[in-house]
């Protein structure tokens, strides 16, 4: 049987850091790479990152729509990138912020957190603005599976502050609810004391005192925090520090740019890798 996600991830930031790899293959780095905008440049550019960061990451996190937008080529291209990580025992966490409700939320989950899957991945992103609880079928096959799942719950964007912050009636922000109702399914688990949980959130690095001013408190939970906003962002080691607090060792540092940009040299991307990998630990 599979280990769970929370139980496999928290191994491997142990042995790797907890950098995870963000493998977003936009149009102006592929012509940055020398590489044509069309999925024989999307393939070199992903397996060659995957190949120089492998050793020093805990995971991938491939953005979804880059692939996508090249069609079905592109779709296989991402399938053959899930494919080697898994060979390579690279985690993967797919960027794809999926939410819906129902049999569509079915679907999605079926897509990605079945065992043997074409997309088969590790963990996903959701976003919970349709409920939290509309995203029980891809977390309860996620956690059948052994797979994982990263909540959207604070965000950097502007505008997501006006939905994030918002309060409900008895005064609970909308994220703090989020928080929650995340931290109440990792807790329902028969997992060991100490154990992070397989179900993670999205919580921003550069959100500043967001936590403490809507009375978060990421220490008491289980919950992995995979955190973008570092590097080319503005976040290091002490936003880590000043954001997280007590919850700092459950964060995933995600990095992108700071990464993709020292291509197309893998070897000048593996020193990259190995140096946040450092700097992190």
């Amino acid at each position: 049987m599979t280990a769970p996600f929370g139980a496999r991830l928290r191994e491997a930031v142990t042995a790797r850091g907890p950098v995870v790899a963000g493998i977003d293959p936009h149009d102006s780095l592929l012509e940055a790479w020398g590489l044509p905008d069309d999925p024989t440049g999307l393939r070199a550019f992903s397996l060659t990152v995957l190949d120089a960061v492998g050793d020093d990451v805990c995971a991938i996190k491939p953005q979804s729509a880059f692939f996508e937008r090249h069609g079905a080529r592109g779709v296989a291209v991402l399938e053959e990138l899930l494919a080697a990580a898994r060979e390579r025992g690279v985690l993967t966490i797919l960027d794809a912020k999926r939410g819906d409700i129902g049999s569509t939320m079915s679907g999605y989950a079926q897509a990605y957190l079945a065992a043997g899957a074409p997309l088969e991945v590790d963990a996903i992103t959701l976003s919970p603005y349709l409920g939290v609880g509309a995203l029980r079928p891809a977390l309860d096959l996620a956690l059948e599976h052994g797979k994982g799942a990263f909540v959207l719950a604070l965000t950097s964007n502007p505008d997501g502050v006006r939905l994030q912050h918002a309060r409900e009636a008895d005064g609970t922000a909308v994220a703090a609810r989020v928080v929650a109702e995340v931290d109440e399914i990792d807790g329902a688990g028969a997992a060991e004391d100490g154990q992070w949980g397989s179900v993670g959130l999205v919580v921003g690095a550069t959100i500043g005192t967001a936590l403490a001013d809507l009375g978060i408190d990421l220490g008491e939970g289980r919950a992995p925090l995979l955190a973008p906003g570092f590097g080319a962002q503005g976040a290091g080691p002490a936003e880590r520090d000043a954001v997280f607090g007590a919850a700092r060792e459950r964060v995933l540092v995600s990095v992108s740019r700071a990464l993709l940009g020292a291509g197309p040299d893998p070897a000048a991307i593996a020193r990259a890798a190995s140096e946040l990998a450092r700097t992190y630990r």
